[in-house]
């Protein structure tokens, strides 16, 4: 086997990620560098940063970036707009929080209207980030069919800046219960080349990590 091989095929599903509140210029073109250099899926990074990188890498690197973030109770209507300037500066992906206020309330409709809302304004890929470490078994198998119906490319497990990040077993429910076409994104504590394996033969087809170089290389 051709380790070398598999890991570089490992990168294909890694969101290349820098969302540290302090993030610097010089850290984000690292992770541009890197990205690039590896063909990782994407970078994830600061809006604030979109057009520098549009502007000096073009098309060599797929811009993601968060909506909403981290905490999601942001108005629909500020998310709308970050998703507007977000597209507009450059980001081909967005990574939206929903709004957890309205999930613990079991106010389904709304988040699926909010979902469906940023969706409208996004023409490249939309995942939703739906915090599980905050969510009852219940609230994770309805919030599958709400991500679905409003018409997200994927369910993202967690921010990172929650009390708990992805769980395999989140993972697996989510495989079980989302529509077709949605997609799964693991993201917050995956640290290791172990724990990259399992959440992909899990279901899940992109993980968000800054880790990538240390368990990549």
């Amino acid at each position: 086997m051709d380790t070398q091989r598999d890991l570089r095929k490992l990168w294909g599903y890694i969101d290349h990620t820098l969302l540290k509140p302090a993030a610097t210029w010089d850290q984000v073109r690292v992770i541009c560098d890197e990205a690039a250099e590896k063909k990782a899926a994407s970078v994830c990074i600061p809006p604030a940063f979109i057009s520098r990188i549009k502007k000096r890498y073009g098309d060599s690197v797929t811009i993601g970036t968060v909506i909403g973030f981290p905490l999601g109770y942001n108005t629909t209507a500020a998310k709308v707009a970050e998703a507007v300037d977000a597209v507009k500066a450059g980001a081909g992906e967005l990574d939206m929080v929903i709004n957890l206020g309205e999930t613990k309330a079991g106010n389904f409709d709304e988040v699926r209207r909010e979902i469906a809302a940023i969706r409208e304004v996004t023409p490249g890929v939309l995942k939703v980030i739906v915090e599980t470490c905050y969510l009852s078994e219940e609230e994770k198998v309805q919030l599958c069919g709400v991500v679905t119906g409003a018409g997200a490319d994927y369910i993202k497990t967690s921010t990172g800046f929650g009390s708990a990040g992805a769980v395999l077993a989140d993972v697996k429910l989510f495989s079980k219960h989302i529509g077709p076409g949605v997609k799964i994104k693991a993201a917050g504590g995956i640290s290791t080349l172990e724990e990259l394996e399992a959440f992909i033969a899990a279901g899940a087809s992109r993980i968000g990590t800054s880790r990538g170089m240390s368990i990549l290389g």
